[in-house]
Formats: structure tokens, C-alpha cells, sequence
């Protein structure tokens, strides 16, 4: 049986709401899920509810887009109290930096010719934290570029015509804060950091040394190569292993939701393992 522990909705860049989040798991037969939408817990409770009607194991989640020596990282928080206000609070200048960081894009865009308005951003996300996905699905409407990774290449990508960078905390106050939350931090998609894996041994072991729980193995773009690798580290740093899919959408066809007709499983031991981990914690 498998698991999905890395999802998104509508609430931050995903088209599903929780709902058709959690209707989907039951016809892919999953087990468990997580709902981690980027830097928001606005669906947790709703996700929280909806899984238990649905007989599903749910754990908390949280995605972060943080930094650690010019790399940007992504820290998953499992387990997190979504009501925690500290935590609550530490969000608010992330959301407020990926506002900003619209408004400076449009504008880029409109000095470029391309007319996208904030009005139609905003009728696009309907709510949550909206981002470059939604710019990029307007792109695509519009017919400026023809396909959704286009936007990204040709215009909102790192050092495109659109880019801006935003506001992120760093790697190591990332993983306090989670833990304040009572969560576990695990590194997102590792393999996306650097394809030749060579820069992952450092930076993980840095992150270790700040407490950082656990990896992200199963992943829908991780090679076997990056598997064993990946595995290897955490084996050597006491990680826990974790897995899913991404899944965002239509916007994103290479991320679909895990199950076995989908051909990407993570097994449900993992969370087994990342319940113990947190049991442990909580004593």
C-alpha cells in the first residue's frame, strides 16, 4: 500500500482543494496523506477532517522555501501544531515577501509587454498564498508561452526577465521553528539541489548538524542512482526517509498523485516511522 506525503492545494499552488485532494487518494487506494502547501497551514484543519471521514492516516504538513549558502532549499514539517501561534506569526513575513514579490514580477512583466494584472492573479489563486505557478498558468492562458514549464524558462525562472527573489529565513532557523511547532523537518527533494549530487553530502550534514530530521527519498524525479546515494547519507546522519509526489495538478503532469497505477508508491512504513519519530519527540 502507499502513502503521498508532499501535496499541494489551493491554498497555496496546487488546483485541487482538499477535498478533491482527499476524494483522489481513496480512488488511488492510498493509505496516508499530507497536505503541505508552501508556506501556509490554512488547509490542515479541513485536510485533518477530511481524512479521518475517509478512513486515511493524515499527518500535518507545512512546505518552507528557505537558504543555506546560496542554495535554495525547501523543509517539509511534519506533524506541526497548524494552530501553533508562534508559528503562525514567523509565516506571516514569508507570505508577505511572496506579495511583494508578485507585484515586482507583474510589473516586470508589464515593462516587458506582457499585460497580466494583479486583479487577474488574484480571481486565478481564489485564495492562500498565491506565487509564480498562478503567473505562470496566465502565461499559458494567454497564450504568451505554450506551455506551463515554458513560463519558467523564459520568463519567471532564476535570472529571467521576470525573476525576483524574495524573502526566505535561514535553513537552521527554519528547522527550530518546525521543531517549536512539534513538527520534524525534512529536506524536500534533494535530488533537485544538484543533479550530479554533489553538492547534497555537505549541505546535508550542515543540516544535520542543525537538526534536521529526515530526507526525502521517493520522489517522482529521483533516479535510482540518487536513491541509493541519498539513502546512503541518511544512513551515515540518522535520517528518516520520507516520500511523495508533488503533487500540484494539471500544471505539473510529471508529479501525479502516488499509487500504484500511478507507478510511484512510497510505502506506508515510512510513515509508520515518521509517527514513531514524532511519538518520540512528544515524550
Amino acid at each position: 500500500m502507499c502513502i503521498d506525503l508532499h501535496t499541494h492545494s489551493i491554498h497555496s499552488d496546487g488546483i485541487c482543494t482538499p477535498a478533491e485532494l482527499v476524494a483522489m487518494a481513496v480512488e488511488h487506494g492510498l493509505r496516508g496523506l499530507s497536505l503541505t502547501d508552501h508556506d501556509t497551514v490554512d488547509g490542515a484543519e479541513e485536510m485533518d477532517r477530511l481524512c479521518a471521514e475517509a478512513g486515511l492516516a493524515v499527518i500535518s504538513g507545512v512546505e518552507i522555501s528557505t537558504s543555506l549558502h546560496g542554495h535554495t532549499l525547501h523543509i517539509l514539517g511534519y506533524g506541526i501544531d497548524p494552530a501553533n501561534a508562534e508559528l503562525l506569526h514567523w509565516l506571516v513575513p514569508l507570505q508577505q515577501g511572496r506579495e511583494r514579490r508578485n507585484a515586482v514580477i507583474l510589473q516586470k512583466l508589464q515593462n516587458l509587454g506582457v499585460d497580466i494584472t494583479p486583479e487577474e492573479v488574484e480571481e486565478l489563486s481564489h485564495c492562500g498564498q498565491t506565487g509564480r505557478p498562478h503567473i505562470a498558468r496566465l502565461l499559458v492562458a494567454k497564450g504568451v508561452v505554450d506551455s506551463f514549464d515554458a513560463a519558467f524558462r523564459q520568463y519567471l525562472g532564476r535570472n529571467k526577465p521576470a525573476w525576483e527573489g524574495r524573502f526566505s529565513y535561514p535553513a537552521a532557523e527554519t528547522i527550530a521553528m518546525i521543531h517549536r511547532a512539534g513538527g520534524l523537518a525534512v529536506l524536500a527533494h534533494p535530488g533537485q539541489i544538484d543533479p550530479s549530487m554533489s553538492i547534497q553530502p555537505a549541505l546535508i550534514r550542515e543540516l544535520t548538524a542543525s537538526g534536521l530530521d529526515g530526507l526525502e527519498l521517493y520522489y517522482p524525479t529521483h533516479s535510482q542512482k540518487m536513491k541509493k546515494q541519498l539513502k546512503a547519507l541518511a544512513a551515515q546522519c540518522g535520517l528518516l526517509l520520507t516520500g511523495g509526489s508533488d503533487f500540484h495538478g494539471a500544471t505539473r503532469p510529471m508529479h501525479h498523485l502516488a499509487g500504484k497505477a500511478s507507478g510511484f508508491c512510497p510505502p506506508c512504513s515510512l510513515l509508520e516511522q515518521l509517527t514513531a519519530r514524532l511519538a518520540e519527540r512528544r515524550q
